[in-house]
């Protein structure tokens, strides 16, 4: 195997952490993405035809988009987890490592020999994060998950649409990678809390569970509302008026928490009277009477175009904005700017675009990224460098 380039060696507050990685599809590859971007050495695991995401398109020369996102600057090996000396191999890699992510159905580790029981008897200061549909206990901890079933049984998709229309699932896996980035925070959590024991710590992370975590103003609704948590399509569940508006020429967002943006946006409209009307003197007198509000914005924005309605909006103070369409935004300045997308190259495909983690650490330059790997492309140097010299058919000697 070639050496890394230089420009491309692993930097970021993680160098030097081990993670052996046993995941696929999106949550987990997810999770472990986030600590490779940030330096850690994550060995990815497959299985002998590889992860799933190798075959789910779109494709160019073969290679999956959706693979190369999640699973960018990481190393490949294949070992048959279910042969013995697959099994072997595996846990005298896991003996090496700091952390190891598996997102297994419950009880597939523990017959494979690799679970948090078997592989910390020798090993406590291992920290290891399972993620599944459902956590690894509770009546419904066996069942198969995908992301769709987690926004289902989440209450994310009774929340999402319009009030008369059907359940609506979110525009984005939201399941599998809020479950991927709640892992990857418990990692950290218990990295630091080793420091200070010694001891590692077993990370159960269920994606229905992390769903429902992201649901605080549901929660609200539910724990002191008049009525439970209902679906409002486009406009905000509490207040008002905050919601999408249509134009003459497309739709806008106007966002109104305060008495003050309320009375600059009845400024912008010509009503400032209305800022001193009893009916609208709070957010939740406001909510009530959201069928009225919405009527005039209506009316106001019906013979305006977006760009003119923004500039109103914006010199009277009043947050607001164009919705635009993903392609506008990953080509934006903004995208640029703050090098959310960056570029990589990859030895099948060419020049693409790479994910960057979104934040931004002081004096770690963005832009490093490299190519998710072939599959097995590191087996004998991933073996060489955590197990020791390799013998000629490629095995730990």
């Amino acid at each position: 195997m070639s050496p890394v380039p230089p420009e491309h060696a692993p930097r970021g507050p993680l160098i030097g952490i081990k993670v052996l990685d046993f995941t696929r599809v999106l949550s987990g590859p997810y999770c472990t993405a986030l600590l490779a971007d940030l330096g850690a050495d994550v060995v990815k695991v497959e299985s002998l035809q590889g992860d799933e995401y190798r075959h789910i398109g779109p494709f160019r020369n073969g290679e999956s988009a959706l693979f190369q996102l999640v699973n960018r600057n990481k190393q490949s090996i294949k070992l048959d987890l279910k042969s013995p000396s697959g099994q072997r191999l595996a846990s005298r890699l896991a003996a090496k490592a700091d952390v190891v992510v598996e997102n297994f159905r419950p009880g597939v580790a523990a017959r494979l020999g690799i679970d948090y029981a078997t592989l910390t008897v020798d090993h406590p200061r291992l920290i290891y994060a399972s993620i599944s549909g459902f956590g690894q206990s509770g009546s419904r901890s066996d069942l198969p998950a995908f992301d769709l079933i987690a926004q289902a049984m989440s209450g994310f998709m009774a929340l999402t649409g319009e009030r008369d229309g059907p359940p609506t699932k979110v525009g984005e896996s939201i399941g599998d990678l809020s479950a991927g980035l709640f892992c990857s925070w418990a990692i950290l959590a218990a990295l630091y809390e080793r420091s200070r024991t010694g001891r590692g710590r077993q990370i159960d992370v269920g994606m229905v569970d992390a769903l429902i975590s992201l649901l605080p103003t549901a929660v609200a609704q539910w724990m002191f509302g008049d009525s439970p948590p209902l679906r409002t399509g486009n406009r905000h569940p509490i207040s008002t008026p905050f919601g999408a508006y249509p134009t003459s020429d497309g739709y806008i967002v106007i966002c109104v928490l305060s008495a003050a943006h309320f009375a600059q946006l009845m400024a912008c409209i010509g009503r400032p009277d209305l800022s001193r009307d009893p009916r609208y003197a709070t957010d939740e007198l406001r909510t009530r009477h959201e069928t009225e509000l919405s009527s005039l914005l209506v009316d106001w924005l019906r013979t305006l175009k977006v760009t003119e309605a923004l500039r109103r909006l914006h010199d009277a103070g009043v947050p607001a904005s164009r919705i635009a369409n993903p392609d506008e935004v990953f080509a934006s300045d903004y995208v640029r700017e703050r090098s959310i997308l960056s570029a990589t190259t990859h030895p099948v495909v060419g020049a693409i675009p790479a994910m960057e983690q979104p934040v931004h650490f002081a004096g770690l330059a963005r832009g490093r990224q490299r190519a998710a790997p072939a599959l097995d492309e590191h087996h004998a140097a991933v073996l060489e460098r955590w197990l020791g010299a390799v013998g000629a058919a490629g095995e730990p000697t």
